[in-house]
């Protein structure tokens, strides 16, 4: 009897890591988008007691990097036990040396990598082979797939593979496209796979460990006699290794049903046209070939398994021999080679083959770009010309050097009776999770094949999402974005006016809307343009309140699970009342850990999803015009390269939009971020004069600076249509006129305004959040008075001293704005402080994380620059390098200054220079290390300098050219915990031991916020974080203690909620400091989980419950009092509430799910927790009573 068949709906790095877990005893791990996924399904796995298939769990260890996660699978190997670990991107870059080592050693592995591109230009975190081909000569076999069920099956033939012949194998397939798309699929299961394990080849593996008991010696050195003719001796084995793959891919065909070869051919027999790919635009190639076969045409693929050994007899075998042209597609760029490597792969196989075909080859896919059936097609087509295109591009539009290929139409290729949907989302709204539900529910609840992926933009949440899913009868191989939808879903009523959300629905398609508004209102907020494409569509219009629903029922901002139900209720897809069976026990599933509290308000979600209306479609829409577009005075470089970012229509944009505007070297604009206005949060602040007090405490803490006084003069008053306060104080400013003001289209939303405002002791506060409503007339009248604050109304931070309080700090202009971090965040209030007050002299190396991908990704740039032009220059290396970077910063300063000196000492001596340029050089030359002094002097060295330069002094040209150098430079280095304490500490140690004049700041959310959540060494004991699934079990590294003992370093620890003056001093003390500085401040994040109402609204409240609770403490090493004999350590929170502590804890879910899950473990964690607390505490007190006097 045939074995019954299991199906599970999952992603590709799931599938990967369920496999990579039956034959893995240790896995060394450090988290990386986007194969963080399959370390953390491993060690939640390993928490819950499951078994690989020698009957024990897998030991889980986070390492401190990547090139440390490959030196402990090196050792592991050496002391005999089967270890993976699992990587991509510049990650897998780190692990290269040691991968020459441990295929050097014949040590079998196998390394898991959802392959992604390689940050050049700029970063990017998608998909292609940068990665996996930068590794090609490591010695390392390299197996690819090319779809989640490809992964499922062909996972154990690199671990069967590997084991047989000792060689190492890198197991990928593509980053995102393959890692995240959840699809239906056949399982394997340990009975499927446990047969074909030879337990001779484990034994072989045992034997070679290193012991004691049978000691040899490794790791030796050589010399030129014997190291050539000893590399050679390993011949043999890669010889073995496709003869061997190929025949483990013949038992999982076996197995399977589904037929797999080193190099798998589809297509017809008679073909006389093929192409050559790998990973998963195979898949949509197969759509294409179906086609193109089905209109008589003969066309063929042959899709790439085993990529290294490269085995050319059996790519000859598979190729049928009526095929006249090959196309070879690479999804790599290597600049300056005569072709990427699998063309020249593929053409060196044909060297010697009389008759050989014509090979040409291209690029595709780069950076996860999006290759449709249509793509492959161009191929196809640039196949059949006389004399096709070589070195050709796929799927772009390259007007510069004219590479592209001329774009096909696309087409639904798809297969019959496939339902399509998009879902429109705001990030951290729930909409990805609810439809990985969903997914999930049809999947495993119906005979239905599914598939689910998922895009977005580059902000953390409150970015722009998109899902694409797909269901249907047969096996779906769309590989590609849903471009023809049946069913849309806008989850946020602005996107009607942002982005195309019709583009493509299908005639008599649905389309659901969340909106706040009914009736007439909603009739006059939807654009002209959406409008047309209903009535000439016949689309039946759905929409619903989830906004308010949401609120009424305590789920804030997540309107996820009501929409969700929504579309189960209009789509009929499955049984109405299976789906909310299933939704509720998916709630179960993904919200349990976060209290019961939170499963009964997600149960109400689902019980109100059929509250939506449907709208009636006049049909005089159909005759619409467009809606008149407002002209703005944004320059070029925000209408022709930001704006269609923005819009999502990035991929229209040519080569030479990019070269027009002089970004080729990945150089942007700053500033770019001012003109988003994306309008999408739900509540704004409102101000009330009456109960202000002008602290300015709400400008301080926001983290968008989305709301700011502004000082008017009585003439800048004359143009303002609002309600102003008259200035008592500072002096300075007595008798102008105050004003705070939200940007209403900029603003998030989050309320920490409001929930840190005095406001009146007597009347109230004079902030509160209030519903926004784009078209409302009061929220237009707001708009227009930010944007007359903004461009009419001067700084008058110079009238007053910025950095003596916090009130004063925020008159001057944040040179860090709007940025795409999370709403809430707890990062960005402190990097906008730093901007204000230094930013127009600030350089910044910038740690890659959170704080690079909000502070600068295309199109978005939120540093920007004052009436002057001057704004803070940001850059960002790499992850482990940031300090460094930052070092080179400051020597590459150094040695340019050095250089101004002496050519100005040259026209000192000159005796045709005037005394009035020697005075002033002179003056510079003195000040040139102060800050302020530095100012004075260049504002009057400047001049003379250009005076000179006009009259064709060749030293003064060059001073010209170096007069940038003048005023002394802020250097900034930024980086999360994960930067900070893991991966770059190395580098943090070596920086701040040089003495540089540096400051280092380190944002700590005790996570890796940016991968999603893994656990630092910045992590508390007790709290749960991915790669703690049972809750972390050693205690946080005192970074800031260990950085005292140089005694030279200015070290602070801060929370700005805590206490706003030890902040703003601890970041003026450590910038004044001539010497190396580091602070180290508490920010609460969104894998925190506050349990606060108002969750990430209460960021800057949360901060000072951690001190006061003891949780973080609030203290500063400032070395100079040392230097006058007085303790340089001052501990500046009061003694800890101790009481309070347990409830801090239970405020989060990253502790209160430890209780959850683990109830048994849960108080003796937070009681160990505490007591952690405890010692750190007085570890400072300790530091306190130190006598630094000076002995004589």
């Amino acid at each position: 009897m045939a074995k019954e068949k299991k199906f599970i709906t999952c992603d590709g790095n799931e599938a990967a890591a369920h496999v990579s877990y039956m034959f893995s005893e240790v896995a060394a791990i450090y988290p990386i988008t986007p194969s963080s996924p399959m370390a953390e399904h491993v060690d939640e796995w390993a928490a819950r007691g499951r078994k690989n298939l020698w009957g024990q769990t897998v030991s889980v260890q986070e390492m401190q990097s990547e090139g440390g996660a490959a030196g402990a699978v090196h050792g592991s190997l050496q002391a005999g036990a089967l270890t993976t670990t699992f990587t991509a991107s510049q990650g897998l870059l780190l692990m290269i040396p040691n991968m020459y080592k441990i295929a050097g050693e014949l040590l079998p592995c196998v390394f898991d990598v959802s392959a992604r591109t390689l940050a050049s230009h700029s970063l990017c975190i998608f998909g292609d082979h940068q990665d996996v081909m930068a590794c090609r000569q490591t010695g390392f076999a390299m197996l690819c797939e090319g779809s989640v069920q490809e992964v499922m099956d062909m996972t154990a033939v690199a671990h069967l593979s590997t084991l047989k012949t000792c060689v190492p194998f890198v197991n990928f397939f593509d980053g995102f496209r393959t890692s995240h798309e959840y699809h239906k699929i056949e399982l394997m299961d340990q009975e499927d796979i446990r047969p074909l394990v030879d337990e001779g080849d484990v034994k072989r593996f045992r034997d070679r460990a290193l012991s004691p008991e049978r000691p040899v010696t490794r790791g030796t050195a050589e010399n030129p006699e014997t190291f050539f003719t000893h590399r050679e001796a390993c011949n043999e084995y890669y010889d073995k290794v496709p003869e061997v793959v190929e025949s483990y891919l013949g038992e999982i065909s076996k197995i399977t049903g589904r037929e797999y070869h080193l190099f798998s051919y589809y297509g017809t027999k008679d073909a006389d046209r093929m192409i050559v790919l790998m990973g998963s635009a195979s898949e949509a190639a197969r759509e294409a070939i179906d086609y193109l076969n089905a209109n008589g045409q003969k066309v063929g693929m042959i899709s790439v398994h085993l990529y290294r050994p490269f085995s050319v007899k059996h790519l000859l075998a598979s190729v049928p021999a009526s095929v006249k042209r090959i196309a070879v597609l690479d999804r790599t760029k290597e600049p300056g080679a005569e072709g990427e490597p699998l063309y020249l792969d593929v053409k060196s196989a044909y060297y010697d083959v009389e008759n050989r075909p014509l090979i040409v080859g291209g690029r595709y896919g780069l950076g996860s770009h999006d290759t449709t059936p249509a793509q492959i097609i161009s191929v196809f087509n640039n196949l059949a010309l006389p004399e096709p295109k070589n070195h050709f591009t796929v799927g772009i539009v390259d007007d510069v050097t004219f590479t592209s290929l001329p774009a096909v139409e696309e087409m639904a290729l798809g297969g019959k009776g496939m339902f399509e949907a998009k879902f429109f989302g705001l990030g951290a709204d729930g909409t990805v999770g609810a439809n990985k539900n969903s997914v999930k529910i049809i999947g495993d609840n119906t005979d239905k094949y599914c598939q689910a992926y998922f895009s977005y933009d580059s902000k953390k949440s409150g970015g722009f999402t998109c899902s694409h899913l797909r269901f249907g009868d047969t096996p779906i191989r769309s590989t590609y974005l849903v471009n023809t939808p049946n069913f849309v879903a806008c989850h946020v009523q602005a996107y009607l006016h942002m982005y195309d959300v019709t583009r493509g629905l299908q005639k008599n398609g649905t389309f659901l809307l969340n909106t706040i508004f009914d009736g007439e209102e909603l009739v006059n907020f939807i654009p002209n343009k959406v409008k047309r494409y209903f009535a000439q569509n016949n689309i039946t219009v759905y929409y619903i309140n989830a906004t308010k629903i949401a609120q009424e029922i305590g789920l804030g901002n997540r309107t996820n699970t009501i929409l969700q139900s929504a579309f189960f209720r209009i789509t009929g897809v499955i049984p109405v009342d299976l789906a909310v069976d299933k939704m509720k026990a998916a709630i179960v599933k993904s919200y349990g850990k976060k209290g019961e509290d939170v499963v009964n308000m997600n149960y109400a979600a689902v019980d109100r999803g059929g509250e939506y209306k449907q709208l009636t479609i006049d049909p005089a829409w159909a005759n619409l015009a467009d809606d008149v577009k407002a002209e703005d005075d944004a320059p070029a470089f925000v209408k022709e390269l930001v704006r269609p970012i923005n819009a999502q229509a990035g991929d229209l944009l040519k080569v030479s939009d990019f070269v027009n505007h002089d970004t080729v070297d990945g150089s942007w604009a700053v500033g770019t971020a001012a003109y988003e206005k994306r309008g999408v949060e739900a509540f704004v602040p409102e101000w009330n004069s009456e109960n202000c007090i002008q602290c300015n405490k709400c400008a301080y803490v926001c983290p968008h600076a989305a709301i700011r006084p502004f000082v008017l003069t009585d003439d800048e008053l004359k143009g303002f249509d609002g309600t102003t306060l008259e200035m008592k104080a500072p002096a300075a400013m007595r008798g102008m006129h105050f004003v705070i003001e939200p940007s209403v289209l900029d603003c998030l939303g989050c309320g920490n305004c409001a929930d840190v405002c005095p406001g009146n002791p007597k009347k109230g506060k004079a902030l509160s959040m209030v519903p926004f409503n784009p078209d409302a007339e009061e929220m237009k009248k707001e708009a227009a008075n930010w944007d007359y604050l903004v461009k009419n109304v001067k700084s008058k931070q110079d009238l007053v001293d910025i950095k003596s309080n916090v009130k004063n700090s925020q008159f001057a202009q944040p040179l860090f704005e709007f940025s795409g971090a999370c709403s809430g965040c707890g990062e960005t209030p402190y990097v906008k402080l730093i901007s204000q007050l230094f930013g127009d002299r600030e350089m910044i190396a910038n740690a890659t994380g959170c704080s690079s991908i909000y502070s600068a990704s295309i199109p978005s740039t939120p540093y920007c620059t004052n009436d002057k032009g001057q704004g803070p220059a940001f850059d960002n290396s790499l992850f482990e390098d940031f300090c460094e970077f930052g070092m080179g910063m400051v020597l590459g300063n150094k040695k340019m200054k050095e250089r101004v000196v002496m050519l100005l000492n040259q026209m000192i001596e000159s005796d045709k220079t005037s005394e009035a340029y020697k005075e002033a050089a002179r003056e510079w030359i003195a000040a040139k290390d102060d800050a302020e002094g530095s100012k004075a002097a260049a504002a009057k060295l400047k001049p003379l300098i250009a005076e000179s330069a006009a009259k064709g002094c060749p030293i003064c040209k060059e001073l010209q050219t170096l007069d940038h150098y003048l005023i002394k430079r802020s250097q900034w280095i930024i980086g999360g915990d994960g930067a900070s304490y893991d991966i770059g500490y190395g580098g943090l140690d070596h920086v701040i031991a040089s003495g540089e004049d540096v400051n280092i700041f380190v944002l700590d959310t005790e996570v890796y916020s940016n991968t999603g959540g893994q656990a630092s060494k910045a992590t508390p004991l007790g709290a749960i974080a991915q790669f703690a699934a049972r809750g972390k079990r050693i205690r946080k590294k005192d970074l800031g203690l260990i950085a005292t003992t140089y005694g030279y370093v200015y070290v602070a620890q801060i929370a700005m909620g805590a206490d706003q003056a030890q902040c703003l001093k601890a970041i003026r003390e450590a910038e004044a400091y001539h010497g190396p500085s580091l602070i180290i401040a508490y920010a609460p994040c969104i894998n925190h989980g506050l349990k606060a109402k108002g969750g990430m609204g209460k960021s800057q409240a949360e901060e000072a419950k951690a001190v006061e609770c003891g949780y973080w403490h609030l203290w500063r090493f400032n070395p100079q009092l040392a230097e006058e004999g007085k303790n340089p350590f001052s501990l500046d929170s009061k003694e800890p509430d101790w009481s309070k502590f347990h409830d801090f804890l239970m405020g989060e879910v990253r502790y209160l799910s430890v209780k959850k899950a683990y109830p048994n473990e849960a108080e003796e964690l937070f009681a160990k927790a505490e007591e952690m607390a405890k010692k750190r505490y007085q570890s400072y007190v300790r530091q306190t009573k130190m006598d630094w006097s000076n002995e004589e």
